[in-house]
């Protein structure tokens, strides 16, 4: 059951996550469609996605009208879209290859170039495809250290108002990194973290708890007019009620 954490989020704590998650996202693709004709996705890297992708090309190719859906990434190492790390890779391997998602709708995040050139080219790209309007749909996870996409504790970029995508590039976080900022998540109609297992029972309560500006990056998802939601699992907010 869906549930209010506070006026900026919404969560749901899930007995089958991923098959929330995939019929979630096609809710939301159909619901885009209908009302403007397209439905646009950040799409996000890591297991839990990789999961929702798989699932959607293996349960749902017949509940989406593909060749309205236009794929964009939340964030992406600088490596190319070749290389075993690269988000762009895993998605279409593990789901959108397998999808009739016409490839003019296929936007890669360019990041193994000059990287502030490649974070311009992006917001451009964002603005010519889908103007004021943004994403339908920012699929986002949370790390251990509450960074979210790769916006990480302590950077620079956690500060950005104007930009849509930035570079990232402290030296903890190599490869480097491109990257949606908060402008661009918090302007969007819908952005959902998605934060499962043991290995987020920790991170979990402490980001919903935290202050906006705090110092885990997720913390700052959502706002008063868009809504985020967290999709969580048993484990992972195993804590919950310990802290609220």
């Amino acid at each position: 059951m869906l549930s209010s954490w506070d006026n900026r989020r919404d969560f749901i704590i899930a007995d089958d996550p991923i098959a929330f998650a995939a019929e979630h996202w096609v809710h939301t693709a159909l619901r885009a469609v209908q009302q403007r004709g397209k439905f646009a996705v950040a799409l996000s890297g890591g297991s839990t996605p990789k999961q929702i992708y798989e699932r959607l090309a293996e349960k749902h190719r017949d509940d989406v009208p593909w060749d309205k859906v236009c794929l964009f990434w939340s964030d992406e190492r600088a490596v190319p879209p070749d290389h075993a790390e690269s988000n762009y890779k895993m998605a279409m391997e593990h789901g959108f290859g397998k999808l009739p998602v016409p490839a003019s709708q296929i936007h890669r995040m360019k990041a193994e170039g000059n990287l502030d050139r490649a974070a311009a080219d992006y917001e451009q790209l964002i603005r010519r495809e889908l103007g004021s309007h943004l994403f339908d749909l920012v699929m986002l996870g949370v790390g251990e250290d509450g960074h979210t996409a790769s916006l990480f504790p302590n950077n620079p970029v956690l500060e950005e108002v104007t930009k849509l995508v930035a570079p990232t590039m402290l030296p903890e976080t190599k490869p480097h990194r491109l990257t949606l900022t908060f402008p661009c998540i918090n302007q969007s109609r819908l952005a959902v973290v998605y934060a499962l297992g043991q290995n987020k029972t920790a991170i979990v309560p402490m980001a919903l708890n935290a202050a906006i500006k705090s110092p885990f990056p997720a913390s700052r998802v959502g706002t008063d007019e868009r809504k985020s939601l967290w999709v969580l699992d048993k484990e992972s907010s195993r804590l919950l009620n310990k802290t609220k």
